[in-house]
């Protein structure tokens, strides 16, 4: 498909030139059309033809996640309600979901932007395609099916859950790709491997994994588990969804922003000064096409950094390395800043543990407490003719598990140790964190609530 190659290996000033047309035509939109952000571009006395260049972006206002909440549902859409064809939204954990829509025309550039990337993770026209990100207001399912189906490629919808079945059609139709969360498509291969069968059997040549921060060390365990080549797809739904970045086949270190449609920053998480190549910050997107949904200097959370070297895949269009967590996931213990994807280095990298652990916050009196509770392998679990904590082996994983946290993180840590399959197994997005602080009286006492 000449489009992508074309796209993608644009020479760098005629990429620019396009992004700074396309940034000023948003910033016309919005300015003229969203309540919101005219108000916000008057208060910071920022008129739509005052962009004149692409480093005018730094005069735009920042978008937070509570912007688009005070404008739910529909407050921030930037056309008629009936030109909307699609509305999609965050699970709204915390609240109200956050509320984002598509024209006609935002579907169309987003199936080419995940075609897009599928091709450079490696898939192809005609392949049998396994989609296993849940469908829904998440952005995940239709995003993966869309540019599958755009490609040409014959999509299996068969969303998250019910794992025997995936098992099944994994087997019966024979797949060259698969998408999913990394955490469930693990839960795939286990399930698979209880059944009796062998996961490096199958069809696999390539999944791409997202929607969840994950390791090089779960990467080399699903590329082990399934004999194929795991790549990481970034996107959120503000911004658009999946497809945003994409890693490529060929190097597998970094994700290819596709830049025709998103202009990316990195920013300090404190301060919002802009930060140089190679340091990692919070990632900042401006939508350059979006129409029902167009959004300037979006704060994802997202912390990660741009690589200023080009790739050698051939493309140039930028890339950003892959996610080290949320600024929402992390938590200061201690006066350290702790993310899950650290703690899942360090238990994925012994051998005598499985791929699945969670950490649990708490607070004892004025102090924060962090704990990890860690499965041991089912080889060492037969091996030992059972699990009892208080063995030689266990003992020893243990301390070493401790040791290495402390290593890793600064800080100690409480280690549990879990028999196979006690942790819930993931669907979808994996809950790698369990926070408990608010439960807790900040008296001295450490007592619940």
């Amino acid at each position: 498909m000449i489009w992508q190659s074309e796209i993608e290996t644009m020479n760098p000033s005629d990429l620019q030139n396009l992004q700074l047309e396309r940034l000023r035509t948003t910033v016309a939109r919005v300015y003229h059309r969203v309540p919101f952000y005219r108000k916000k571009l008057d208060e910071m006395g920022v008129k739509p033809e005052g962009i004149r260049g692409l480093e005018d972006v730094h005069k735009l206002p920042f978008t937070r996640k509570s912007d688009l909440r005070e404008n739910y549902p529909f407050g921030l859409f930037a056309v008629d309600r009936k030109e909307v064809v699609r509305i999609h939204g965050s699970s709204g954990t915390k609240g109200k979901p956050t509320v984002v829509g598509y024209t006609r025309n935002d579907i169309t550039h987003w199936s080419e932007i995940v075609a897009r990337a599928i091709t450079i993770a490696g898939g192809r026209s005609g392949d049998v395609f396994h989609n296993a990100y849940g469908y829904g207001l998440f952005t995940g399912g239709l995003g993966l099916h869309y540019g599958a189906e755009r490609l040409g490629m014959s999509v299996v919808p068969v969303s998250g859950g019910n794992t025997p079945r995936q098992v099944m059609i994994l087997e019966d139709f024979r797949p060259r790709g698969i998408a999913g969360t990394p955490s469930y498509v693990l839960n795939i291969a286990e399930t698979m491997e209880q059944m009796g069968k062998d996961p490096r059997q199958t069809s696999l040549e390539y999944g791409i994994f997202g929607a969840e921060p994950w390791s090089e060390e779960m990467r080399k365990i699903l590329e082990a588990k399934f004999n194929l080549r795991a790549l990481d797809i970034y996107g959120l739904s503000e911004v658009m969804g999946p497809g945003v970045g994409m890693e490529c086949f060929e190097r597998q270190e970094g994700m290819h922003v596709a830049e025709d449609h998103f202009y990316v920053e990195v920013i300090h998480p404190l301060t919002g000064e802009n930060l140089p190549m190679g340091e990692p910050g919070e990632l900042v997107f401006t939508s350059l096409t979006k129409e029902a949904f167009p959004i300037l200097r979006y704060r994802t959370g997202d912390i990660a950094f741009l690589y200023p070297e080009p790739c050698s895949c051939g493309r140039t269009h930028i890339r950003m390395s892959r996610i080290k967590g949320r600024i929402d996931d992390m938590v200061i213990v201690r006066g350290v800043n702790v993310f899950p994807s650290e703690i899942e280095s360090v238990v994925m990298n012994h051998p005598a543990l499985s791929p699945y652990y969670q950490v649990e916050v708490t607070r004892a009196g004025t102090l924060d407490e962090i704990a990890v509770f860690a499965e041991v392998s089912d080889s060492v679990f037969k091996d030992q003719g059972g699990f009892n904590p208080e063995s030689d082996l266990f003992r020893r994983v243990r301390h070493e598990l401790k040791t290495a946290l402390r290593n890793t993180l600064l800080i100690s840590t409480d280690v549990t140790l879990l028999a196979p399959n006690t942790l819930p197994r993931s669907t979808g997005k994996a809950t790698r964190l369990v926070d408990k602080r608010h439960l807790y009286e900040d008296s001295g006492e450490g007592l619940p609530v």
